[in-house]
């Protein structure tokens, strides 16, 4: 797979990235850019890749910038709620269903401490995967939320 080609792509739009390393792992295509791409770069990248014939196209899903793994603290929330202690699956689908959340994709289970040991308070921490930009996280800092 040449490279060259997607340069001259990028160039067509006038994009200022252009791609310097491109290879195919695990069913997996790689490409390291000179910056970070945007949405229009990605389609003219996943254009070119769909038209080579080096690839499988059924095994390719759609492009996407690298993930970094955050955490979120969420305090505040009580222990007890109406269907008895909180536990990770419950924090699961109360983010699912608050909209300050909808773009959250979690990178594993909650944690759930008490506050104290006599305290019905809790804290949560939530492991998220994010742009390398932090922009999901950037979205949820310093936001408030009601939970029943």
């Amino acid at each position: 797979m040449k490279f060259v080609t997607i340069n001259k792509c990028l160039k067509k739009i006038k994009s200022d990235i252009y791609t310097d390393f491109v290879c195919i792992i695990n069913n997996r295509v790689v490409i390291t850019t000179n910056k970070l791409a945007n949405a229009s770069d990605l389609k003219i990248i996943e254009k070119y890749i769909k038209n080579s014939n080096n690839i499988n196209l059924k095994a390719i899903k759609s492009p996407c910038l690298p993930k970094s793994k955050l955490y979120l603290k969420i305090i505040g929330l009580s222990y007890v709620g109406e269907n008895g202690p909180i536990t990770s699956n419950s924090i699961k689908g109360i983010l699912k269903e608050i909209y300050i959340f909808k773009n959250i994709i979690l990178a594993s289970k909650s944690y759930i401490i008490k506050a104290s040991f006599k305290s019905d308070i809790v804290v949560v921490w939530v492991n998220i995967w994010d742009s390398q930009s932090e922009l999901v996280a950037k979205n949820l800092i310093n936001r408030y939320f009601n939970i029943r």
